[in-house]
């Protein structure tokens, strides 16, 4: 065979399987150098090439690298390969590419595999528990590999670490002398030292993509304990697909998979809040043949617990104990804060009280869980008797920590006297409480209003030597501004700067927030305008809250100004505060301006979605300026933004009112067929418009297209109720047919408003119609309206009618009173 290119030789002797038993030395070192330089790391990872790919995996990697059930495949046939199926070369092809450039980033996709499952209904979730049958039976496997692991050692100031880092933190500016002074140092590292290096790394991804790249350098492989080691880094993010991607790697590498590794893979789904994906963890490991232990048993129960799946969580809890995994006060603490969770104080309290009868004895931690859900409901005296407990039954005594932690719960919920009481019993006993304490206890009184009571507490801080910090003063002022007293909110200000305590962006967005209240919006943009004269930096939240200010009092061209100079330095607003804008422009038929305003944000990056959209729409309707309203709703096609069912409703509403019904029709059926479903407010919408102008055939043609898609079991009561309202009732009369084809409760309400409409006009011989057809369908009518109706038949010479129709309620067992 004959090969056009050095590259394309090495490729395929690097990928053919003869090459498993022949020595790397046999290759040529001259052309391994040429080699190196035609697919080595410059000539695919420049920034500069035209062919640079910053991802490049190969497709066939990359395409099913998320698919759960592949992986799954790969461990059941790794488990029939044994140790033999997998080459032994580190720099095979594919391995070469799984890599992404370590001089530029990646962007990991975390929406594949497992991923994409669905969150169905969770009661098949305990056959993830089959894993647990594997307890005890790969045991001595595991306590082997755990020895082979040696004990972790800081390696983060080895001057090799400490170069590897320094030219990592150079990948911008790249060139072959760098890269091949990483190389030799890679090389000549021990794996600590690699691991060192993995956790100096401040962004993640980069961890990952020098994790990545040294992977494909020639002569060298990783140990395990680097694998370990990357994923416990990721299990701190949510990159759910480079973990699976690593385990991936050790699979095909034959690397020994401890429960660890699918611990942190469930830890990372449990950040991504993806419940199914990470109980599914628990599959992987069955296929794999890993034996779990308490820790990942932990890490499952903690995921059912934060997905307020306590019950799934109890029942896996009896499982590990029936196959001899014993709980500890790990596994029991998060059962407590799933109790907790579910407003479940008793059950709490019982399963602390289960734990000492079974020798596992609580830790504070499983008290202070309880006492911050019984300060939530507002039940302080029980955290007393809990604190009392603690100290009794399981012989803790409570510290500066415990002291703090309930000071710090109790002034979160708003228990300022007594978080005040708590502290002050706790400097009796000889335990000191820092300012972070006094400031929680600042707070609680100044969220109360009760500003004199923080006075005496900060008071109380100088005579002890606790000097008050920024934190504690601007709660002062907040509770000042709160209590509309913005006087003295800027005393405590110039007392701030006097004391040398700059006031930080909290406090100026505190002040600034108060003046909004005070209906002072525009003293308050004044002195956001003037934040770099005073040197501080405002945040998004201060925009946000002069913005919300100036919008309240009516001053929208100043918000929007404001909004306009929020972006040009670098702070993008909501959609929600931009719809707040834009729905008061609206209000006052400033529909145009509206307009403007979110084109202008879109232009400068704001993310505009279809509510944006739609409130201006409904502005140009609320003016009559269909044209506009319509040719927005183009523009939303353009921009990606499709429109909603609101965005539909509020068209035709406005299409029916100006008796453009031809268009309105068109425009349901074009919402139709892109899939959206009618809402009961579209449904209403349409009927009303329909019946209001006496366009009984179009609605009902409608009406039949509309319920193929969604059914609305009162759309044609509602037709009848509504022409009725407008006076239209032959119309009606002739809609009755559709009603009283189910016959039900709501049925016979619709028939007794026709009636009484009837009678309304002076027309009972149709009510005694409407009751005769009420009867034939074995509907009894209102007893009391068909006697007012056989009294007007009477009135109006129609006795026999009137006889007929009380006999209908005798044949069918009612009593009739005869009225004189």
């Amino acid at each position: 065979m004959i090969y056009k290119t050095l590259a394309e030789r090495a490729k395929y002797m690097i990928s053919s399987p003869c090459l498993e038993s022949i020595s790397i030395s046999a290759l040529n070192v001259s052309f391994y150098k040429k080699f190196c330089s035609n697919t080595g790391f410059f000539s695919n990872c420049s920034s500069g090439s035209p062919n640079f790919n910053p991802n490049p995996e190969p497709k066939s990697v990359q395409a099913d690298f998320g698919e759960h059930d592949d992986l799954v495949k790969q461990l059941e046939d790794h488990s029939m390969r044994g140790v033999t199926g997998l080459p032994q070369i580190s720099n095979s092809c594919e391995d070469a590419n799984l890599g992404c450039s370590f001089g530029k980033i990646d962007s990991f996709d975390d929406n594949e595999g497992l991923d994409r499952d669905s969150e169905s209904s969770d009661g098949d979730l305990d056959d993830d528990f089959g894993v647990l049958d594997l307890f005890e039976k790969n045991q001595d496997q595991n306590i082997v590999e755990e020895r082979n692991f040696q004990a972790a050692t800081d390696e983060s100031g080895n001057p090799l670490v400490r170069e590897t880092c320094r030219l990592i933190g150079l990948r911008q500016s790249w060139n072959p002398k760098f890269e091949g002074q990483l190389r030799h140092l890679l090389r000549t590292m021990q794996p600590q030292q690699v691991c060192a290096v993995l956790c100096c790394q401040a962004d993640l991804r980069v961890a990952a993509n020098f994790f990545y790249w040294a992977d494909r350098q020639w002569r060298y492989r990783h140990a395990p304990e680097v694998y370990y080691t990357m994923l416990e880094i990721l299990s701190k993010t949510k990159l759910c697909q480079t973990a699976r991607r690593i385990l991936r790697l050790m699979i095909r590498r034959q690397i020994s998979r401890r429960p660890e590794v699918f611990g942190h893979l469930m830890v990372m789904y449990s950040r991504a809040g993806k419940l199914r994906s990470a109980m599914r963890v628990l599959n992987l490991m069955q296929k794999d043949g890993c034996s779990p232990n308490l820790s990942i048993c932990n890490t499952a129960i903690h995921v059912l617990v934060m997905a307020d799946r306590l019950e799934k969580a109890l029942r896996f809890l009896d499982r590990m104990q029936r196959v001899g995994i014993e709980p500890d006060v790990v596994t029991f603490n998060c059962l407590i804060k799933g109790f907790c969770n579910a407003r479940r104080v008793a059950d709490a309290l019982e399963m602390i009280q289960e734990m000492s009868n079974r020798g596992c004895p609580p830790d504070k931690i499983s008290y202070y869980t309880v006492m911050t859900l019984l300060c939530k409901e507002k039940r302080i005296q029980e955290v007393r008797g809990l604190l009392d407990k603690m100290r009794k039954d399981a012989n803790l005594l409570p510290d500066q920590v415990t002291y703090n932690t309930v000071i710090h719960v109790l002034s979160k919920h708003g228990h300022a006297d007594e978080a005040l009481e708590l502290l002050q019993e706790s400097e009796a006993k000889g335990f000191r409480i820092d300012k972070v304490g006094y400031s929680a206890v600042v707070h609680a009184f100044c969220w109360n209003g009760r500003m004199d009571e923080a006075k005496e507490v900060v008071n109380e801080m100088f005579l002890k030597g606790c000097v008050p910090d920024v934190v504690t003063y601007s709660a002062i002022v907040n509770g000042y501004c709160k209590l509309g007293k913005m006087d003295h909110a800027r005393k405590m200000l110039k007392y701030m700067y006097k004391h040398g305590c700059k006031p930080n962006t909290v406090t100026h967005t505190a002040v600034l927030n108060g003046l909004c209240r005070s209906g002072k919006s525009l003293e308050a943009m004044e002195l956001l305008n003037r934040s770099e004269e005073e040197w501080w930096t405002p945040s998004n939240i201060t925009y946000s809250v002069v913005m919300h200010g100036l919008r309240r009092e009516g001053k929208l061209n100043e918000a929007c100004e404001l909004v306009m100079q929020m972006l040009q330095n670098g702070f993008f607003p909501t959609t929600v505060e931009i719809n707040l804008l834009i729905h008061a422009l609206c209000l006052e038929h400033r529909a145009e301006k509206a307009k403007e305003f979110m084109e202008a944000c879109q232009s400068k990056g704001c993310t505009i979605n279809v509510v944006n959209f739609t409130t201006i729409i409904h502005g140009f309707c609320q003016e009559g300026d269909l044209k506009s309203a319509l040719s927005l709703l183009d523009d939303m096609y353009l921009s990606s933004r499709h429109p909603d069912v609101v965005t539909y409703t509020v068209l035709v509403d406005a299409l029916g009112r100006r008796e453009r019904f031809h268009e309105a029709t068109e425009l349901i059926k074009k919402m139709l067929h892109r899939g959206l479903v009618p809402t009961p407010v579209t449904y209403r919408t349409v009927i009303h418009r329909y019946c209001e102008k006496g366009r009984v055939e179009d609605l009902l043609k409608l009406l039949d297209t509309m319920l193929i898609r969604q059914d609305f079991r009162c759309a044609y009561n509602l037709v009848i109720e509504k022409l009725c309202a407008f006076d239209r009732l032959d119309e009606a009369y002739k809609v009755l047919g559709k009603v009283l084809r189910t016959a039900s409760r709501i049925d016979a309400e619709t028939c007794h408003i026709m009636m009484q409409s009837y009678l309304r006009k002076g027309l009972p011989l149709q009510s005694y119609k409407v009751a005769c057809r009420m009867f034939h369908r074995n509907l009894i009518p209102d007893l009391k309206l068909c006697q007012k109706v056989s009294n007007r038949l009477v009135s109006k010479g129609h006795p026999h009618e009137a006889e007929k129709l009380m006999l209908h309620f005798i044949e069918r067992g009612h009593f009739v009173r005869q009225h004189i």
